[in-house]
């Protein structure tokens, strides 16, 4: 087959599929043209998730016919001034973006340079249908409608008109964290959706775009090294997320998406978070034009630098200095929250003559030692420790009574024997986390929060499959606020959410009202729970079949649910957790896969200590 020229229309699709991939990818182009244009003001008006319509309206500098009809041809760009391509400092410079746009969908492109007068073009995939002079203030204004209706093939990829919104608002929002001094403003399908003045300072437009809470959970970042400078905020470790799409990146104002950098990211919170969570972070990179290659994709997502390793050294360095200088410095929780963190000590006890009601929380009357029945599991398991265990917990105290000081116990009745447990019975608690257990052949140690969240979840899966989990209506409904894309995967999973015993409801486009919980939960963090099911939602959502994602629902729930680390816990409900996980399905490992109790045979143990 000989060689031939591909017609120019051609060649502009298939340029197109490289810059072009989504309406996100056109709005992408579109406001960043604005942003090198000088804008001041940037709106963008939004239909049926971007496929329909996406129009971006700026104040700068605006373009003359003579240019607008150059900008239309490929390779046209203002924005090199000379052949040195690596000196760019503009987010654009292709010149392949109008052109590419306009021949897979239908363009409008009105322009008005400041003293003279606007001019409209009309461009329909690829022809030019109309051009003549337009009425519209400074600058420029770009409308895209019927995005691939003329390429089906690429249309029938794209996902719902819910999910292309906020891959499109996630770009609007990158841009304007790197821009505070330019205002932002997003509506979709006339209601809008973003709004940010410009002007804020770049900690304030950070905590706009991402979480009101970064500011006084977050500390600032100034480090430079070897003529590469390192800005932004990174929320503290207890400040976290249960997905990193909570972490944005920036070169040279450019956002990234850099495995380097994430990478770097993880290590320098390493040793101060689970691995299951995430760190909340805005990080600006200010690198000399010839140490970074910024035309290594079309999109210019990604960046090549000379020295990978300098860069990554200076982020864990930078991370780090900022973290050891907030010192002791924690997640600052509402009250609210911070009940199903900490637990409060009861300074009233019950007026009853038996000293065990003090201890234990024990009902009046009940003259069952605290220890008797602990081996009855109940078929509901132990509702928070409690029910099923052979006693009942106070029910004006909150889900464990906290043990006398100093750690010792009045026996009301003598241990049991460790011979009838194959987990043995419990002996104490080390560092307010782990269990020590002592069994007929060795000594055992429990993760006390990793074993809760499986005997949790087994419970909530038995629930399912029995007809529902049981919800427990809250007092004082609580208002969750989210970003948009949040609240409608979760409103659109209401229905599932509902079964697990989660009541959820619309409260107006960025909220969220919760009306009742799992009763298997008891005094749990409803606003982590929800803001982490709707980032497992956005991670997992479109990838996992039904039954995955309800795994994940509530794998998630369960580990909200479950005593946390930290928590002291009395003799009978650390035996009582060790009576449950005898009888419990997959109770040797968490919902994230680690252990969750360890032994140390005698043999070992002698080993130790040179006996044998």
């Amino acid at each position: 087959m000989s060689i031939r020229r591909l017609p120019e229309h051609l060649v502009n699709r298939i340029a197109a599929g490289e810059v072009v991939e989504r309406p996100a990818s056109a709005l992408k182009e579109l406001v960043e043209n604005a942003v090198d244009a000088g804008a001041t003001r940037i709106a963008v008006r939004l239909g049926g998730g971007g496929t329909d319509l996406v129009e971006v309206t700026d104040d700068g500098c605006g373009m003359a016919p003579a240019d607008m009809a150059l900008a239309l041809e490929r390779h046209a760009t203002s924005k090199l001034p000379d052949e040195a391509i690596e000196n760019v400092s503009t987010l654009g410079f292709r010149g392949e973006a109008l052109p590419s746009i306009a021949s897979v969908a239908r363009m409008t492109l009105e322009s008005r340079v400041r003293g003279s007068e606007g001019w409209s073009r009309v461009v329909d995939n690829g022809v030019v249908v109309s051009e003549g002079p337009a009425a519209i203030p400074p600058g420029t204004r770009v409308r895209v409608e019927a995005l691939f209706e003329r390429v089906p093939a690429r249309r029938k990829f794209l996902r719902s008109p819910r999910s292309e919104f906020a891959a499109c608002l996630d770009v609007v929002k990158r841009l304007a964290m790197a821009r505070p001094d330019i205002g932002f403003s997003v509506e979709h399908d006339g209601r809008r959706s973003l709004g940010v003045t410009g002007g804020e300072t770049l900690p304030d437009r950070v905590a706009a775009l991402t979480d009101r809470g970064l500011v006084d959970n977050g500390v600032g970042i100034d480090f430079v090294r070897e003529g590469i400078g390192l800005g932004g905020i990174a929320g503290l470790p207890t400040f976290n997320r249960g997905v990193a799409d909570h972490q944005y990146l920036f070169v040279n104002g450019r956002p990234v998406k850099d495995r380097l950098l994430i990478g770097a990211i993880r290590g320098a919170y390493a040793e101060m978070m689970p691995r299951d969570r995430h760190a909340v972070v805005a990080l600006f990179l200010d690198v000399p034009p010839d140490a970074v290659d910024v035309n290594v994709h079309p999109a210019k997502t990604e960046v090549r630098f000379r020295d990978p390793a300098m860069v990554r050294g200076l982020i864990v360095s930078g991370l780090r200095r900022a973290l050891d200088e907030a010192g002791h410095r924690s997640q600052s929780a509402p009250q609210s929250s911070l009940a199903a963190w900490t637990q409060e000590p009861d300074r009233h006890p019950r007026e009853s003559g038996d000293p065990a009601s003090s201890v234990f929380g024990m009902s009046p009357g009940l003259e069952t030692p605290a220890f008797a029945g602990v081996t009855k599991m109940g078929a509901g398991g132990l509702a928070g420790l409690g029910a099923g265990a052979g006693y009942q917990l106070n029910e004006r105290r909150s889900f464990f009574t906290p043990p006398p000081q100093a750690r010792a116990e009045p026996a009301y009745a003598p241990p049991p024997e460790t011979i009838d447990f194959p987990l043995g019975v419990a002996r104490g608690q080390v560092a307010k986390t782990y269990i020590v257990a002592e069994s007929p052949d060795g000594l055992i140690l429990v993760d006390q929060h990793a074993a809760h969240e499986r005997l949790v979840l087994e419970r909530m899966r038995k629930a399912m499959a029995s007809g529902g989990v049981a919800s427990q209506a809250l007092l004082l409904p609580e208002v969750i606020e989210l970003d948009e894309p949040a609240c409608d995967r979760l409103e659109a999973r209401a229905a599932e959410l509902s079964e697990f015993g989660l009541d959820l409801d619309r409260f107006g486009p960025h909220a969220m009202l919760v009306r009742g919980v799992p009763a298997m939960l008891g005094q749990s963090d409803v606003t982590g729970l929800v803001t982490d099911l709707a980032d497992e939602l956005a991670a997992f959502d479109e990838a996992l079949s039904l039954r995955e994602r309800l795994d994940h629902v509530a794998a998630t729930m369960a580990c909200h649910g479950s005593v946390r680390a930290g928590r002291i816990l009395s003799v009978a409900e650390m035996n009582a957790l060790l009576r449950e996980m005898e009888v419990t399905p997959h109770s040797g490992q968490c919902n994230h896969g680690r252990p969750t109790w360890v032994k140390l045979a005698h043999g070992d143990i002698e080993r130790l200590f040179g006996r044998k």
